[in-house]
Protein backbone atom coordinates (compact mmCIF):
# COMPACT_ATOMS: atom_id res chain seq x y z
CA UNK A 1 0.00 0.00 0.00
CA UNK A 2 1.34 3.43 -1.71
CA UNK A 3 1.00 6.39 0.78
CA UNK A 4 2.29 9.84 1.21
CA UNK A 5 3.84 11.53 3.92
CA UNK A 6 3.52 15.51 3.81
CA UNK A 7 4.03 18.79 6.09
CA UNK A 8 3.93 21.76 4.49
CA UNK A 9 5.00 25.18 5.99
CA UNK A 10 3.43 28.34 5.66
CA UNK A 11 3.80 32.46 6.02
CA UNK A 12 1.03 31.68 9.18
CA UNK A 13 -2.67 29.71 9.73
CA UNK A 14 -5.40 30.86 7.68
CA UNK A 15 -4.63 30.99 3.86
CA UNK A 16 -8.48 33.11 3.71
CA UNK A 17 -6.18 36.13 5.62
CA UNK A 18 -3.92 35.69 2.79
CA UNK A 19 -0.98 33.13 3.91
CA UNK A 20 0.67 30.88 1.58
CA UNK A 21 2.55 27.61 1.33
CA UNK A 22 6.58 28.48 0.81
CA UNK A 23 7.39 24.88 1.35
CA UNK A 24 6.20 21.37 0.73
CA UNK A 25 7.31 18.42 1.89
CA UNK A 26 6.73 15.09 0.64
CA UNK A 27 8.06 11.38 1.56
CA UNK A 28 6.98 8.14 -0.20
CA UNK A 29 5.81 5.24 2.04
CA UNK A 30 5.28 1.63 1.20
CA UNK A 31 3.42 -0.69 3.70
CA UNK A 32 4.49 1.90 6.32
CA UNK A 33 8.40 1.57 5.44
CA UNK A 34 9.96 4.77 3.69
CA UNK A 35 11.37 3.68 -0.24
CA UNK A 36 13.52 6.52 -0.19
CA UNK A 37 12.02 8.83 -2.71
CA UNK A 38 10.79 12.35 -1.60
CA UNK A 39 9.51 15.73 -2.69
CA UNK A 40 10.84 18.61 -1.34
CA UNK A 41 9.20 21.92 -2.53
CA UNK A 42 10.09 25.34 -2.11
CA UNK A 43 7.58 28.45 -3.30
CA UNK A 44 7.53 32.07 -3.50
CA UNK A 45 4.41 32.89 -1.58
CA UNK A 46 4.44 36.49 -3.33
CA UNK A 47 4.20 37.95 -0.26
CA UNK A 48 6.01 39.39 2.84
CA UNK A 49 7.48 36.79 6.06
CA UNK A 50 6.01 37.69 9.24
CA UNK A 51 8.55 37.12 11.86
CA UNK A 52 6.20 34.58 14.06
CA UNK A 53 6.35 32.42 11.07
CA UNK A 54 10.75 32.67 10.61
CA UNK A 55 10.66 32.43 14.08
CA UNK A 56 9.25 28.79 13.28
CA UNK A 57 10.40 27.45 9.85
CA UNK A 58 13.43 29.90 9.78
CA UNK A 59 12.58 30.14 5.45
CA UNK A 60 13.23 33.79 4.73
CA UNK A 61 12.11 36.32 2.22
CA UNK A 62 14.78 36.47 0.74
CA UNK A 63 15.77 33.31 0.03
CA UNK A 64 12.32 32.48 -1.07
CA UNK A 65 12.69 35.43 -4.19
CA UNK A 66 13.87 33.26 -6.17
CA UNK A 67 11.63 30.17 -6.07
CA UNK A 68 9.23 29.18 -8.10
CA UNK A 69 5.22 29.85 -7.83
CA UNK A 70 3.01 27.34 -6.32
CA UNK A 71 1.31 27.30 -9.79
CA UNK A 72 4.28 26.27 -11.64
CA UNK A 73 5.18 23.55 -9.16
CA UNK A 74 1.85 22.04 -9.01
CA UNK A 75 1.83 19.55 -11.58
CA UNK A 76 5.00 18.03 -10.21
CA UNK A 77 3.47 18.10 -6.89
CA UNK A 78 0.40 15.97 -8.04
CA UNK A 79 2.43 13.82 -10.11
CA UNK A 80 4.13 12.78 -6.66
CA UNK A 81 0.90 11.87 -4.75
CA UNK A 82 -1.02 10.36 -7.73
CA UNK A 83 -4.19 9.33 -6.20
CA UNK A 84 -2.88 7.84 -2.73
CA UNK A 85 -3.46 8.66 0.80
CA UNK A 86 -1.64 11.68 2.36
CA UNK A 87 -0.38 11.10 5.79
CA UNK A 88 -0.52 14.27 7.87
CA UNK A 89 0.20 15.63 11.52
CA UNK A 90 -2.78 17.46 12.03
CA UNK A 91 -4.43 16.99 8.36
CA UNK A 92 -6.67 19.54 8.28
CA UNK A 93 -4.33 22.68 8.67
CA UNK A 94 -1.91 21.26 5.69
CA UNK A 95 -5.06 20.56 3.52
CA UNK A 96 -7.21 23.82 3.66
CA UNK A 97 -3.64 25.31 2.72
CA UNK A 98 -2.70 23.11 -0.25
CA UNK A 99 -6.92 23.54 -1.43
CA UNK A 100 -6.38 26.73 -1.18
CA UNK A 101 -3.23 26.75 -3.55
CA UNK A 102 -4.92 24.63 -5.83
CA UNK A 103 -8.07 26.65 -6.36
CA UNK A 104 -6.22 29.80 -6.60
CA UNK A 105 -3.97 27.76 -9.16
CA UNK A 106 -7.37 27.06 -11.32
CA UNK A 107 -7.23 23.28 -10.32
CA UNK A 108 -9.49 21.00 -8.07
CA UNK A 109 -9.39 20.06 -4.57
CA UNK A 110 -7.30 17.22 -3.53
CA UNK A 111 -9.47 13.98 -3.69
CA UNK A 112 -6.58 12.27 -2.01
CA UNK A 113 -7.65 10.39 1.54
CA UNK A 114 -6.25 12.31 4.45
CA UNK A 115 -4.72 10.28 7.30
CA UNK A 116 -4.23 12.50 10.37
CA UNK A 117 -1.65 10.94 12.28
CA UNK A 118 -3.03 13.61 15.57
CA UNK A 119 -5.74 11.83 15.88
CA UNK A 120 -4.57 8.23 15.79
CA UNK A 121 -1.91 9.82 18.73
CA UNK A 122 -5.17 10.68 20.84
CA UNK A 123 -6.77 7.62 20.31
CA UNK A 124 -3.70 5.71 21.45
CA UNK A 125 -2.32 8.06 24.06
CA UNK A 126 -5.66 10.01 25.55
CA UNK A 127 -5.11 13.20 27.77
CA UNK A 128 -1.11 12.69 26.59
CA UNK A 129 0.75 15.67 24.73
CA UNK A 130 0.52 14.46 20.73
CA UNK A 131 2.43 17.08 18.94
CA UNK A 132 5.89 15.53 16.78
CA UNK A 133 8.12 16.01 19.42
CA UNK A 134 6.39 14.52 21.97
CA UNK A 135 5.67 11.36 19.79
CA UNK A 136 9.19 11.39 19.05
CA UNK A 137 10.52 11.32 22.40
CA UNK A 138 7.62 8.56 23.45
CA UNK A 139 9.18 6.19 20.42
CA UNK A 140 12.56 7.29 21.19
CA UNK A 141 12.94 9.19 17.60
CA UNK A 142 16.28 11.23 17.41
CA UNK A 143 14.69 14.34 16.39
CA UNK A 144 17.77 16.36 17.44
CA UNK A 145 18.26 18.35 14.73
CA UNK A 146 15.02 19.67 14.29
CA UNK A 147 16.15 23.20 15.31
CA UNK A 148 13.80 24.60 12.73
CA UNK A 149 10.22 23.54 11.19
CA UNK A 150 10.93 22.06 8.02
CA UNK A 151 8.58 20.13 5.93
CA UNK A 152 10.55 17.38 4.09
CA UNK A 153 12.76 16.74 8.17
CA UNK A 154 9.24 16.77 9.80
CA UNK A 155 7.99 14.54 6.75
CA UNK A 156 10.71 11.65 7.45
CA UNK A 157 10.28 12.12 11.42
CA UNK A 158 7.05 11.63 10.97
CA UNK A 159 7.27 8.37 8.79
CA UNK A 160 9.12 6.92 12.27
CA UNK A 161 6.08 7.98 14.54
CA UNK A 162 3.97 6.74 11.72
CA UNK A 163 5.51 3.33 11.91
CA UNK A 164 5.26 3.14 15.59
CA UNK A 165 1.60 4.46 15.69
CA UNK A 166 0.92 1.29 13.12
CA UNK A 167 2.37 -1.20 15.76
CA UNK A 168 5.88 -0.67 14.57
CA UNK A 169 7.93 -2.97 12.41
CA UNK A 170 6.85 -6.39 13.87
CA UNK A 171 3.53 -6.44 15.69
CA UNK A 172 4.29 -8.91 17.95
CA UNK A 173 7.30 -11.60 18.78
CA UNK A 174 6.13 -15.03 18.16
CA UNK A 175 6.37 -14.75 14.28
CA UNK A 176 3.22 -16.68 13.77
CA UNK A 177 4.12 -19.78 15.87
CA UNK A 178 1.37 -19.48 18.02
CA UNK A 179 -1.09 -19.26 14.97
CA UNK A 180 0.72 -22.24 13.17
CA UNK A 181 0.11 -24.47 16.38
CA UNK A 182 -3.58 -23.44 16.79
CA UNK A 183 -3.74 -24.92 13.36
CA UNK A 184 -1.79 -27.93 13.89
CA UNK A 185 -4.49 -28.63 16.35
CA UNK A 186 -7.36 -27.91 14.47
CA UNK A 187 -9.52 -30.77 12.76
CA UNK A 188 -10.65 -28.76 10.11
CA UNK A 189 -6.96 -27.36 9.40
CA UNK A 190 -6.05 -30.90 9.26
CA UNK A 191 -8.46 -31.30 6.41
CA UNK A 192 -7.36 -28.12 4.74
CA UNK A 193 -10.99 -26.96 4.74
CA UNK A 194 -13.22 -24.63 6.88
CA UNK A 195 -16.67 -23.57 6.54
CA UNK A 196 -18.84 -20.72 7.23
CA UNK A 197 -22.25 -20.38 8.64
CA UNK A 198 -23.41 -20.58 5.12
CA UNK A 199 -21.87 -23.86 4.86
CA UNK A 200 -19.36 -22.27 1.77
CA UNK A 201 -15.81 -24.10 1.98
CA UNK A 202 -13.18 -21.67 2.70
CA UNK A 203 -9.49 -22.91 3.14
CA UNK A 204 -7.97 -21.38 5.70
CA UNK A 205 -4.42 -20.35 5.11
CA UNK A 206 -1.18 -22.01 5.79
CA UNK A 207 1.95 -21.60 8.08
CA UNK A 208 4.94 -20.95 5.45
CA UNK A 209 7.23 -24.00 5.79
CA UNK A 210 10.81 -22.62 5.02
CA UNK A 211 12.76 -24.80 2.60
CA UNK A 212 16.16 -26.40 4.38
CA UNK A 213 18.60 -25.02 1.94
CA UNK A 214 16.78 -21.28 3.06
CA UNK A 215 17.20 -21.72 6.75
CA UNK A 216 21.35 -22.85 5.80
CA UNK A 217 21.72 -19.78 4.24
CA UNK A 218 19.94 -17.85 6.92
CA UNK A 219 22.22 -19.45 9.79
CA UNK A 220 25.25 -18.91 7.92
CA UNK A 221 24.74 -15.66 7.63
CA UNK A 222 23.67 -15.34 11.40
CA UNK A 223 27.76 -16.35 12.01
CA UNK A 224 29.24 -13.73 10.86
CA UNK A 225 27.13 -11.24 12.86
CA UNK A 226 29.49 -9.82 16.10
CA UNK A 227 28.26 -10.19 19.46
CA UNK A 228 24.66 -10.80 18.99
CA UNK A 229 22.46 -10.63 21.86
CA UNK A 230 21.32 -14.49 21.79
CA UNK A 231 24.46 -15.93 22.61
CA UNK A 232 24.68 -13.51 25.76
Amino acid sequence: MREIILDTETTGFKPEEGHRIVEIGCLEVYQNLPTGKSLQLYINPERDMPEGAFKVHGISEEFLADKPLFANVVDEFLEFIGEDPLVIHNAPFDMKFLNSELKWAGRPKLKNKPIDTVVIARELFPGSPVNLDALCRRFEIDNSSRTYHGALLDCELLAEVYLELRGGRQHGFDLGAKKAASSANSSSQRQGINRTKTGKKVREARPHIVPEEELAAHSAMLELLSDPIWKK
